[in-house]
């Protein structure tokens, strides 16, 4: 069966053939082959070198599961914890605090302004927090927030760090190396298919997990440390998902980093080019707008515009969430989707229909 369609999404992306492939070999029994935890070994080491170090954790389950997993596994009832927000998913941290019993402390600005670190001190300095969240891409609005001057304010109050870069990972550089649980998915811009959460946790973090029982057993990070060491899984892992995944790895480390974020840049910029000869205009300042994904603002036609295009192009593109539904389109040129010849054709199709 084909499908000509092209999916210009945030996330999933058009997953690549080889990967496709790669998932369709025989699947294993992970809870009994030992083979297949030297697989495990090799994968997450390779999940390692691109992270810049710290154990790497892989969950069966959509992205929201890690950001989920991140606050049962380090928040105790009672715990303040500090949800630094300038859109949707940084907001939405607050939600999993208060469910696992935590304080919710928002720090929030306007969703098209930057992360404000002289409220984040102000915060920090008016009471203690064990815990702080944050987006590094928010991508209902395309934002790239530059995280790094927030993880020196935590970093001088000794505040463990929880970040969401989901949509950003792979794609554009993260200051992984400074964070205690820095988040991803497989179907973003690594272009696996949607199912599995990756994280890096560090050894403070490790630390505060161990430190209670967590209520609940899915979202729980703990049993996931030495399960390579130990070759047990808390659960069946999804086997052909991670065959998808390594191969989604490979395909990003044989290209090099710097390639892959030179080709996001790349794509970005034609994107944002071909959308000002339209009169379109970005939802956020175009200096702090991602390389994964472009917010358009298109005044109440956004639902239109996304139909119009998958009857009449065969193009999927993403409406905005919440608030913005109506009034912001979004083009995710991330993972596989970051070429020119891709962003060509969604800009030509967006062209003929406006």
């Amino acid at each position: 069966m084909t499908d000509d369609r092209l999916r210009m999404t945030p996330g999933p992306t058009t997953v690549p053939a080889a990967v496709r492939e790669r998932m369709s070999e025989p699947t294993p029994n992970p809870d009994v082959e030992p083979a297949f935890f030297d697989f495990y070994r090799d994968l997450t080491g390779k999940l390692e070198a691109l992270y810049g170090g710290d154990d790497i954790v892989i969950l069966g389950g959509e992205g929201i599961l890690g950001l989920e997993a991140a606050i049962a596994s380090l928040v105790e009832p009672g715990d303040r914890v500090l949800c630094i927000a300038n859109g949707r998913y940084g907001e939405g941290f607050a939600e999993f605090v208060e469910l696992y019993g935590g304080d919710a402390v928002v720090c929030d600005v306007p969703w098209r302004d930057p992360l404000d670190r002289a409220a984040v001190e102000a915060a920090l300095a008016d009471g203690s927090f064990d815990v702080a969240t944050m987006v590094h891409c928010e991508t209902p609005t395309g934002v790239l927030n530059d995280i790094e001057p927030v993880l020196d304010a935590l970093a001088d109050h000794d505040v463990i760090s929880v970040v969401d870069a989901v949509s950003s990972l792979g794609g554009v550089p993260v200051p992984t190396e400074r964070i205690d649980v820095c988040l991803g998915a497989s179907q973003k811009c690594f272009s696996a298919p949607p199912g599995l959460t990756v994280c890096s946790v560090s050894d403070r973090a490790w630390r505060k997990i161990e430190s209670f029982e967590t209520d609940g057993f899915y979202t729980d990070l703990e049993p996931w440390r030495d399960v390579a060491d130990e070759e047990w899984f808390p659960y069946t892992h999804l086997s052909s998902n991670l065959y998808g995944l390594d191969t989604a790895i490979d395909l990003l480390l044989e290209e090099g980093l710097e390639n892959v974020f030179e080709r996001h840049e790349a794509a970005a910029t034609l994107c944002r080019e071909r959308a000002a000869e339209l009169g379109l205009s970005v939802y956020s300042d175009e200096a702090r707008s991602s390389p994964t994904v472009t917010a358009l603002e298109v005044s109440g036609r956004a639902a239109t515009l996304q139909r119009t295009l998958a009857e009449e192009h065969d193009l999927v593109l993403a409406t905005g969430l919440g608030d913005l539904e109506a009034d912001v389109l979004r083009i995710g040129h991330m993972g596989h989707n970051a070429r020119r010849d891709r962003v060509d054709r969604t800009m030509d199709a967006l062209e003929a229909v406006l």
